[in-house]
């Protein structure tokens, strides 16, 4: 009788032939690479490759593609919807030692990284040359994974996303072939545009392996601000004002009264536990005046409670990491509890009714949430926490989690601003955009991936 060896095993004993012992079958690694940041149940990975070249990534991909074998790539693992979870096993490749910044081109304002290089690791490194890199998410991510799920943060509402930041790419398809997309010109009429192709794909198409990303100068002045208010709506209102009113503010964030309880809580925060936003002007010394007394005049008319200014670096480098800490604050709230979050983006004139619509959903629901977003391009995250033990628990706060998305829809919105669909919004991309949209995304994923290996379960329900 002839023994079939199984794909997997056939694949992790070719796979160490050139990974040695970069291809892990240990229990606790595989652990680690079982889930993101999200509620999804985790899966385990059947190895784990780390991964330190392209030529690595394209040789274990085309055997991976010969045997049927999945991959599911994994950065530094802070995704909230489930990319990384392997719901199928096989192989989970870590691109996390890729960390090399291969060029700078000061004078052209761009760069070329590897996709486990962070933003903190790369702004580091440009700080002196008076350089900076905008796109900025409030974990700890790495580019590769920013790239893959087109993500933003606090200075999307001028800087852009990383659709906007990301030039070119060098990706290595199903089948192990290498392909660079785009370049170093700010703008190309030249074909398809493969770059914005994979620039939101979640891996599921491509495994990213170098970056070429738009840089921007470090402004001249900077100053921050915080600004309070009695109620939601008059905060969201202030936000709407700002943007009708052309004021080129780099961030504007709002939080809302629970958000700011946990957050003074968690990051000792010396404010009020009320509806508050963040603000940060970037320009010339006059250029930062002029629009923060414009912001200030709009607040003032809607009730702000006037601006707590932070103008040195260390003062507002303090402020934006509580910021950025929002998600661990919000979860740190109720000892025993987790928190899933939304990801709605409506049109900035929807943005007061999204809101407070939202917490009225919450309140109604009886369940306790945090709201925290990117206003000033219309993203905002409502945090629903359950609790951690509870699998009813968990399923009240999808279903309130599918309220807000519905009505985010209906207001001419999206299911993601910028976290992306993975697992945990399916079902909404084919409320989003139909079926007919649906299918040509498929027929993509068939054409690129016929064999499906590249993060399956991700994207589409079935």
């Amino acid at each position: 009788m002839t023994i079939t060896a199984n794909p997997v095993d056939t694949v992790i004993a070719a796979a160490r032939a050139f990974l040695g012992d970069r291809l892990s079958t240990n229990a606790s690694v595989r652990e680690q690479h079982a889930r993101g940041e999200d509620a999804n149940p985790p899966v385990l990975p059947d190895a784990v490759a780390f991964v330190e070249s392209t030529e690595e990534v394209s040789r274990l991909l085309a055997l991976c593609n010969t045997h049927g074998v999945p991959v599911t790539p994994f950065g530094a693992g802070t995704s909230l919807e489930g990319h990384v979870v392997p719901v199928r096993r096989g192989i989970s490749l870590d691109l996390s030692r890729m960390t090399a910044i291969l060029e700078v081109n000061a004078e052209d304002m761009d760069c070329l990284v590897e996709p486990g290089v962070s933003r903190h690791q790369l702004n580091d490194y440009l700080r002196d040359q008076g350089l900076f890199f905008p796109v900025d998410p409030g974990s700890h991510c790495s580019l590769g994974g920013m790239v893959a799920t087109r993500a933003s943060g606090t200075n999307a509402v001028r800087y852009g996303t990383m659709r906007e930041a990301t030039l070119g790419l060098e990706v290595v398809l199903a089948d192990g072939r290498v392909i660079r997309t785009g370049g170093r010109t700010r703008k190309a009429a030249n074909g398809y545009d493969l770059t914005r192709l994979f620039v939101g794909s979640e891996g599921t198409l491509g495994v990213v392996t170098k970056v070429r990303l738009r840089l921007q100068g470090i402004p001249e002045a900077t100053s921050a601000a915080v600004c309070q208010f009695d109620s939601l709506a008059a905060a969201v209102e202030t936000v709407i004002m700002t943007m009708q009113a052309g004021i080129p503010v780099a961030r504007i964030e709002l939080a809302d009264a629970d958000q700011m309880r946990a957050s003074i809580a968690y990051s000792k925060l010396d404010f009020a536990p009320l509806p508050t936003l963040f603000l940060e002007f970037h320009g010339s010394p006059a250029g930062v005046q002029e629009q923060a007394a414009a912001v200030e005049a709009i607040a003032a008319d809607m009730g702000g409670k006037g601006f707590a200014w932070a103008h040195d670096a260390e003062a507002r480098g303090r402020l934006w990491k509580a910021r950025h800490d929002a998600w661990w604050a919000a979860n740190a709230l109720y000892p025993g509890r987790r928190g899933i979050t939304t990801d709605v983006c409506v049109p900035i004139s929807r943005l007061a009714e999204a809101i407070t619509g939202a917490k009225a959903l919450a309140e109604a629901a009886g369940q306790d949430t945090c709201i925290v977003g990117h206003v000033g391009d219309g993203n905002y995250h409502v945090v629903i926490l359950f609790p951690a033990d509870d699998p009813q628990g968990l399923e009240k706060a999808w279903a309130l989690d599918r309220q807000i998305v519905a009505q985010g829809l209906a207001l001419g919105g999206t299911c993601s601003g910028e976290h992306g669909i993975g697992l945990g919004k399916r079902e909404f991309l084919e409320q989003e955009h139909g079926a007919e949209v649906l299918a040509v995304m498929r027929g993509l994923k068939a054409t690129m991936d016929p064999k499906g290996i590249l993060n399956p379960g991700k994207l589409f329900l079935n």
